[in-house]
Order: C-alpha cells, then structure tokens, then sequence
C-alpha cells in the first residue's frame, strides 16, 4: 500500500502541462490507445458518456486553426498525437433524445420495464436539480464539464505512461468550430468542441510546479 501511495504521489507530482513538443519523437500506438482507453472507460453522469475523441492528423487542418487557437500553437508545431474532445449536442443529451433511449436500451441493457423510470430520473435532474432545461448554455456548460472526467484521466494515464501532455481550452470557440465543420471533422448537431489535448515528448525542461499547500486546498468540517 505505501509502494502505491509513493507511485500515485509520484505521478501526480511529476506531470506538467507541456509548453514545447520533440517532433521527432512518436508516442507509441500501444500508449496512446492505453491513454484513449482510460478515456473510454471514464465514469459520466448516469453512464451516459456525452463525448467523441477524434485524432486530429491532417496538419492542414491544424494550421487551419492555429490562428484561433493560442493555447495549442506549441502542440500543433510538434505534438506526436493531438486530440480534440467533443460533447454532445444539447439534442443529443436531453432526457427523452434518441440518444440517451440508446445508452440506455443498447449500451446499459436496461430491461424495457426500467426505462421509463431512467428517463424520469434523468428529466428531474435536468428541469429541477441542476435546471439544465433553462437556456441551451446550461445544458451545454453541463455537457462540457461531462467531458473533463475522461480529459483528466487522459492526462493522468499519459503520465504514468511517461508521456507528456497538454490540456488545452485557449481557442475562439466559434471560429475553431466554424472549420472543424467546414472541413466535415464532425457533424454538428451531434457534437460540439469542447476542449484538446495533445500528447508527445517535451523539447524543454519545466518549470517547477507550484501549488497551495494542502491547508489552503482541504478543511475539514466535522
């Protein structure tokens, strides 16, 4: 137990957001399908997994976006593999869409008598705990945070791997989606960008990592 305790630790304590990618260095396919796994098999809000990874690999497309995307330059100069990270689309994600009537018969294999019940669940934690049901922004934000659950266990799982990472949110949402459609990278009334990441091999040292001491982060309340 301490010898895991010490490797989580470590894991943690040495992973960085990558400001510099060796494009002469590939991950292998081995760890980045690892890495993809981890974000498959991430926990989502009653299982019903809003999200699409797509392996972004036409360099044309990439430079495409560059001029709208300042916090994925340095990726896009050398990352081994860049990853963009759908939700789905607020049509997709209601409580009564063919969507989630699929996550749940097909996928789940609820029986035919139990999915009236999920659907009502899911429709009062819409329109009454969250009131996601109120404007297209909230149900969409929602989705969003849905899709860094499987983002955060990428990065996590990069790291163990020895792999270096870069989350990535600094883009012009619109602009940036305008040319993800345009080039027909997805289709839009199934998904939206959320965020990107990009994964390789660092050509620079980090800087070290900085962050509140445990007293600042924790309390507790008894």
């Amino acid at each position: 137990m301490q010898e895991a305790r010490k490797f989580i630790l470590e894991t943690f304590q040495n992973r960085y957001t990558c400001k510099g990618y060796d494009p002469e260095k590939r991950v292998a396919d081995e760890d980045f399908m690892v890495i993809m796994e981890a974000g498959r098999l991430s926990p989502s809000s009653m299982g019903y997994e809003p999200w699409k990874f797509v392996l972004l690999n036409n360099q044309a497309i990439k430079e495409k976006i560059r001029p709208y995307s300042w916090g994925a330059e340095k990726s896009i100069d050398g990352a081994s593999h860049f990853v963009l990270i759908l939700a789905r689309s607020n049509q997709d994600m209601r409580y009564d869409s063919e969507y989630i009537q699929y996550i749940t018969k097909e996928i789940q294999q609820f029986p035919d008598d139990q999915i009236p019940a999920r659907r009502d669940k899911f429709k009062n934690f819409q329109e009454k705990d969250f009131k996601l049901m109120e404007s297209e922004r909230a149900l969409f934000d929602w989705t969003c945070k849905q899709t860094y659950i499987p983002f955060t266990n990428m990065l996590t799982a990069a790291a163990i791997l020895g792999v270096d990472s870069t989350p990535i949110e600094g883009f012009d949402r619109e602009e940036v989606e305008e040319i993800l459609i345009k080039e027909g990278v997805y289709d839009p009334e199934h998904f939206r960008l959320s965020c990107m990441i990009a994964f390789g091999y660092k050509n620079r040292d980090h800087r070290p990592k900085t962050r509140r001491r445990m007293e600042e982060v924790l309390e507790v309340f008894d």
